[in-house]
Parts: C-alpha cells; structure tokens; sequence
C-alpha cells in the first residue's frame, strides 16, 4: 500500500538523515509516490514525522505494559523485583536492535537530540508508560522520596536513550573487537546498571527543581 511505502521510506531517511536532513522529495522517490500523497495521508511532514514515530511506539509501549501487569500479576500483589520492571521496560525497545528491516533503533536515538515534533509526539506517547512505570517503582522502592525516584527513573531512562542512538557516541572497545547487539544481553546489562543507580544509597534529601532537565517528568 502507498501509506505503508511512504511510512517505510520516511523511517529509514529520518533515521538516516534526520527529520530536518531527509526532505519529503527524497520520501516519495524512495516510496516511488508523489508528495500529493504525502498530503492526502499524512497532511505534511509534521504530521508524517508523528505517524512514524507511533506505528513503532504504541506497539512497544502497549507490550512494556502487558510486560509489567504480568510481572505485578505474577507476584500476587506483591511488587515484582526491581530487574523485572526494568526489563519490561527496556526489553521491547532493545528486542529493535540489528533487526535490518527496522530502523526505529536510530530513530529513537534522534528524538533525543533533535526538537521538534519529533520530541513532542515521543513525549505524548511516553508519559503514560513513564507515570505507569513510575507508580510500580515507588511500590519497588517505598523508602526513596518520589522527586529523587523520579530523577533516578529519567537517567535510567537515558540510558535507553543512548544505548538506540547506537555506537556513533562512545565507540568503547570490546573484548571481541565491537560492542554486542545480541538483545539479551544489551538488556541484562541495562538493567543491572540502572538497579544500582535506582538503589543507590540517598546522600542528598531533596534538590534544586530543574525543569530544563526534566522534560518527561515536569
């Protein structure tokens, strides 16, 4: 289907080219369409940059939540463990990672440093899993005050950031020459450096609000 060619090809120029870099002619030579098209399904590129972004997201966040009911269900009321929470977060987005036919692991990592629409849609479709994320880590961790969790939650959700942005930042060596993409274990390691952050022993009682920092959580 036209819409479908133009939503593939705008993916993979945005993720290549950024969402000002990659023009809405170069989108309809890729989808070998016409920029009516464009206009007849989507209205213009803003709106094209947003249909992008949520063909991918809202299924990734919809299956975090099911990740995280299930972990909570599991434990009979209980709150799940701390690892479990934060691979329900990070496992669907990382699952992306090498995939050839997806090129939403660049295109998250340009939400991040680009503004825009862009940002503006990422942030609508990720402050309800942030706030349902949020109430299952102050059951997780019922001793840190919420302004300090939250802080916590948003560098834990940096590193996230980072991480889809790919190699590009710090290209750190490895023991076998590259860094590994296998989804489980960039997974694992995510989660068990963010469990320490989000454990971490508290030293300062409360902080400076910061807004200009805080985008998802003000």
């Amino acid at each position: 289907m036209t819409k479908e060619r133009i939503l593939d090809a705008a993916e993979k120029l945005f993720a290549q080219k950024g969402f000002d870099g990659a023009s809405l002619r170069e989108i309809t030579a890729a989808a070998s369409t016409n920029l009516a098209s464009v206009n007849y399904h989507f209205g213009s590129k803003e709106d094209l940059i947003a249909a992008v972004l949520r063909r991918r997201m809202r299924p990734l966040n919809e299956r975090r939540i099911a990740l995280l009911a299930a972990a909570e269900a599991a434990h009979s009321g209980a709150p799940p463990p701390l690892t479990e929470i934060l691979t329900a977060f990070y496992g669907p987005v990382v699952e992306l990672i090498g995939r050839p036919e997806c090129h939403f692991q660049p295109l998250l990592g340009r939400v991040f440093f680009e503004h825009g629409r862009a940002w503006e849609c990422f942030r609508e479709e990720i402050l309800p899993v942030v706030e349902r994320f949020l109430a299952a880590l102050r059951k997780a961790l019922p001793h840190l005050e919420p302004e300090i969790l939250a802080w916590r939650f948003q560098f834990a959700g940096a590193v996230l950031g980072f991480t889809m942005a790919g190699p590009r930042f710090f290209p750190l060596p490895s023991s076998g020459g590259r860094l590994t993409t296998d989804a489980g274990e960039v997974t694992r390691r995510m989660v068990e450096f963010a469990a320490a952050g989000l454990r971490a022993p508290v030293h300062h009682r409360s902080f400076e609000p910061c807004t200009a920092l805080s985008p998802l959580l003000s």
